[in-house]
Parts: C-alpha cells; sequence; structure tokens
C-alpha cells in the first residue's frame, strides 16, 4: 500500500512538472506555480511521518529520529542546507555504526 501512494504521488509530482509551464500561461497571480513549488516539499514531508509510524500506529524512534533533531538543530544556528544534510546523515549514521539506535 505505501508503494502504491509514493508511486501515485511521484506520477502526480511529474505531471505537475510538466504541465506547470503551460498552466501557468493562463495568466493569474501565480498561485499555481507557488502551488507546485511545495509539493515536493511535501511528499517529502508525508514519506517521514509514513516512516515514523510503525503498521500498528505506534512511534518508531531510532536513529532517523535523532537525525531530523540534528537536522532541526542545524536548521535552528543557520547552517547551509548541504551541512544540515551532512549533519542529519552523520548523526544517523554515527548512532548506527556504534549500535545505540
Amino acid at each position: 500500500m505505501t508503494w502504491l501512494v509514493v508511486i501515485g504521488l511521484a506520477v502526480g509530482t511529474l505531471a505537475l512538472r510538466l504541465l506547470g509551464p503551460w498552466l501557468g500561461r493562463g495568466g493569474g497571480d501565480g498561485r499555481f506555480a507557488r502551488v507546485v513549488q511545495l509539493v515536493p516539499a511535501a511528499m517529502v514531508a508525508a514519506l517521514v511521518v509514513i516512516g515514523t509510524f510503525d503498521g500498528e500506529g505506534g512511534l518508531r524512534v531510532d536513529a532517523r529520529a535523532a537525525g531530523v533533531g540534528a537536522g532541526v538543530v542545524a536548521l535552528l544556528l543557520r547552517a547551509p542546507m548541504l551541512v544540515v544534510v551532512g549533519v542529519a546523515a552523520g548523526t544517523a549514521a554515527a548512532l548506527r555504526w556504534f549500535g545505540l539506535a
């Protein structure tokens, strides 16, 4: 079921990206363009939420949660996005490497 949702969202995003310039020529105040730009971020957020909860509705806390937390701290410290991703991935990898998560 999860993979069907992921594939459906990917196809929808691709369709919006391909149709965006064509639909954007219709004039208006640019709301459509702003919505299209936000769709990928919303998809990533949805996938994180899906990965956070297990099949029975319980919360799954592991190295990924610590990585997200470290990434949030890096964002709050105004680090560049590449550094934020590196900090999050490095935190999760280090916890898994040392068997702490």
